[in-house]
């Protein structure tokens, strides 16, 4: 295929996701402020911000652009819900012929910001960084197979500080119906919706920051789903063949009791005791997938437990699940823990590579953020975050799509849209007169 003829197929392939997603838009005006946007986050820049996007899509009529753009996306009344949902609908059908979909990830991203006044930003833990700073975070989910994912869901987290705070509510445009939400509880609300959508999957995937949370597991479980979850070491567990002893007998006297229990003799222990004490051929080295350059291979090890964590409150004991350990050769302890509802009779290898599978919606973060500028949206209020967010998405939906109808011989990251050339006349607002 020739430079020309694919760069003419991009085109009319971006054209015609640009029409089938303009109907979630509520009204056919919005088509071309929509393909704009998606143009701007699509084409090379440093800034993905509303006018250096403007300036690249409509160099002979920026201000107007820049207006007409930042009205789409700041304050145009359209629902996120019904275009991720357009999105989804286009793009996870093209995922799916390579696959059916395996898991729904679950994970939260980071966005450094200065000031106060952007919705949601507060000190706060901010994973980009590595550290606690000024930032917003946001929950989102995507749903996965081995060649591909897409996130299906975004969500800003709101601390206690914008919540419970009438003023800065009203200031950022937060709607009535957004409450406080711990991130596990944003979390599960969106894998229930999932669910409700009809996106099939067998299991759902999440890193330690939400798998050590009980009444995230217990719900993930109440959805009909199995779960691979990341766990601190120092999670309790009781180990095979233990489990917490039965309620105390009824003495004839008082209320009977019903919780099951435990006493010093009979403790759990902690995640990273039992992975101390396997024994040596416990640990089975396992290759998971195939890495840019060389196969991706660690030591495992795989065991029946049973959760701990406040289960003296139960009339029973929890069900048995799995406690898959990573112990790489050069490391001194075990570097990662997870548990798992997945069957029972599944293999290491297999635990091992949908555990790995998160790795998925990390590069979904590194792509919507290094190539579509999911970070860097300067608006401060609730409607523009999330549409600035939606947009990003579709236009990575865009991305998803043209990889799959590059032939293997192509380049896997180009795609064709038009860039026009800058007027010699055009200067950014707040920048010097080169004069």
């Amino acid at each position: 295929m020739g430079l020309e003829s694919e760069a003419g197929g991009s085109e009319s392939r971006f054209a015609a996701d640009v029409e089938a997603i303009t109907s979630a838009l509520g009204h056919a005006d919005r088509a071309a402020p929509f393909r704009s946007y998606c143009a701007g986050l699509l084409l090379p820049g440093d800034r993905k911000s509303v006018e250096p996007m403007a300036a690249r899509v409509q160099p002979g009529r920026v201000q107007a652009a820049h207006q007409s753009l930042h009205h789409f996306v700041a304050k145009a009344d359209w629902s996120d819900d019904t275009v991720l949902a357009a999105v989804r609908a286009r793009v996870l059908p093209i995922i799916e012929r390579r696959g059916a979909i395996r898991a729904l990830i679950v994970d939260d991203t980071g966005m450094p910001k200065k000031g106060k006044h952007s919705v949601g930003v507060a000190r706060q833990y901010c994973g980009q960084l590595g550290k606690q700073d000024n930032c917003q975070v946001a929950i989102s989910l995507s749903a996965a197979n081995d060649h591909a994912s897409l996130p299906i869901a975004y969500r800003l987290y709101l601390p206690h500080a914008w919540a419970d705070d009438p003023d800065r509510r009203a200031q950022a445009g937060v709607p009535d119906d957004v409450v406080f939400q711990t991130k596990p509880e944003i979390a599960l609300d969106q894998l229930g919706a999932a669910r409700a959508a009809g996106i099939k999957a067998e299991v759902a995937l999440l890193d330690a920051g939400y798998g050590t949370d009980t009444d995230l597991r217990d719900g993930i479980t109440a959805l009909g789903l199995a779960y691979v979850v990341g766990i601190q070491s120092s999670t309790s567990l009781w180990p095979p063949g233990m489990q917490p002893l039965p309620p105390k007998p009824w003495s004839g006297r008082g209320r009977p009791t019903s919780a099951i229990r435990r006493d010093t003799a009979h403790q759990p222990i902690s995640a990273k005791q039992l992975a101390i004490g396997l024994p040596k051929k416990a640990w089975k080295r396992v290759t998971w997938r195939e890495g840019s350059n060389t196969k991706l291979a660690s030591r495992f090890a795989a065991v029946r437990v049973r959760p701990a964590h406040r289960d003296d409150h139960r009339a029973t004991p929890r069900p048995e699940e799995w406690c898959l350990i990573e112990w790489p050769a050069d490391e001194p302890e075990p570097t990662k823990y997870f548990l798992s509802t997945l069957p029972a009779n599944i293999s290491l290898r297999a635990l091992a590579n949908t555990a790995k599978l998160r790795w998925r919606i990390e590069r979904d973060y590194q792509d919507l953020k290094q190539e579509l500028g999911l970070g860097p949206y300067e608006g401060r209020g609730w409607r523009g975050f999330h549409h600035h967010a939606t947009l990003c998405i579709a236009a990575y939906g865009f991305l998803i799509s043209e990889r799959e109808a590059i032939p293997p011989s192509g380049s896997r990251s180009t795609v064709f849209i038009e860039e026009h050339r800058l007027s010699h006349s055009y200067r950014p607002r707040g920048s010097p007169d080169p004069t």
